[in-house]
């Protein structure tokens, strides 16, 4: 048996009709891009999360870019992040000029420790990018009430909602606690598209109102452009259609995911620590593992065809090109001690219960 790490086919065939529908009345329209489909997705997805505000763009880098932008970030300006959010956050700074700045994280669900977060802020603190890692909840309110206590409730705090699409905490989505939220629709995300993708959320109509200017070209109006580093980052009305039609689907694909990563905690249970929640501040966008045989691990389940990957091998600071761009570092400590340890195992609401079960027949088997 050959268990791929992820197959985004197979979500296709699930859902065949209903997507080929759609995309078929959108060739038939000859509207293919800011159309009826993208204007509706903003609006389905904005109620979704439970914002005013959606402005769908061409992928979830150009969300973090132009949510950064619209922070007002410039050269010189610092951006805290988690020093093991996969480079997004820092791939956008390099893009703004942007520092940013590189906290630890917490040991429970390794999401960025809040309290370093605030510790790290100076004069220079342009905005807190929180990335919603793994597709766990990081409780953004909390993080509201400790900058408040810091006397720097000023500061904005944009979520990273790549990996966390539909996740709930304190009854609320992801995505509507930030002043702003950028959203990925690459196609393994929970929400993916056919292609690249993303969005940014907001309620602010001031930072909406910029954002869509700064998506096209920095335009007020067509031919007449007034905000500066404007660009062309479309979503176009195919895609639109396609996440239409898996939104209807999103929160029992979630459910079915976080149903695999207890199964795999269930099965790998006093062997090896696997992380997950069932409280819907999870949606499994990843599984988790920690391990300090991990290498090893990871080589016997190749051997029996089952597919790992590791979420993610370097932290964002040990880079290469972090040779020559400034940074600053913070304690990373946990940060350090964990990329040595993090592997993740196939985790997707279209991998089969036969599947499911033999990764976990083989975690009981191979671990401990």
């Amino acid at each position: 048996m050959n268990i791929p790490f992820n197959a985004p086919g197979r979500q296709y065939q699930i859902l065949k009709g209903e997507i080929d529908r759609a995309i078929a009345s959108v060739l038939e329209s000859g509207w293919y891009l800011l159309g009826e489909e993208t204007a509706t997705f903003e609006q389905e997805f904005a109620a979704f999360c439970g914002v005013a505000h959606c402005v769908t763009l061409a992928s979830g880098t150009d969300a973090l870019e132009l949510a950064l932008r619209g922070t007002r970030c410039r050269p010189g300006s610092e951006v805290i992040t988690a020093a093991n959010a996969g480079g997004y956050t820092t791939y956008a700074c390099n893009l703004v000029g942007a520092t940013p700045v590189y906290v630890d994280i917490d040991p429970k669900f390794l999401q960025m420790d809040l309290e370093a977060a605030v510790a790290a802020m100076t004069e220079r603190t342009a905005c807190i990018v929180v990335t919603h890692l793994y597709g766990f909840a990081v409780d953004v309110p909390r993080l509201r009430r400790l900058l408040e206590a810091a006397g720097r409730s000023s500061v904005p705090i944009i979520e990273d909602c790549a990996q966390a699409h539909g996740a709930i905490l304190h009854g609320r989505r992801v995505g509507s606690f930030g002043d702003l939220a950028a959203f990925s629709f690459y196609p393994t995300k929970n929400l993916g598209a056919l292609g690249d993708g993303g969005a940014l959320l907001c309620n602010d109509g001031e930072y909406a109102n910029k954002i869509r200017q700064l998506k096209q070209y920095g335009w007020v109006c067509k031919y007449r452009s007034e905000t500066p580093f404007g660009r062309n980052s479309r979503l176009d009305e195919i895609q639109a259609a396609v996440l239409r039609v898996k939104l209807r689907h999103l929160d029992r694909f979630n459910k079915r995911r976080v149903e695999i990563v207890e199964a795999y905690r269930e099965a790998a249970e006093g062997k090896l620590t696997i992380l997950s929640r069932t409280d819907g501040a999870f949606v499994g966008h990843l599984c988790v593992a920690l391990s300090d045989d991990r290498d090893h691990i990871r080589e016997r389940l190749e051997e029996v065809g089952i597919q790992t990957d590791i979420h993610y091998p370097i932290l964002d600071p040990d880079q290469q090109i972090m040779k020559k761009i400034t940074h600053i570092t913070h304690r990373l400590v946990r940060s350090r001690e964990l990329v040595k340890r993090v592997f993740s195992l196939p985790c997707y609401s279209e991998l089969s219960d036969g599947e499911r079960d033999t990764i976990c027949e083989t975690l009981s088997r191979l671990v401990g």
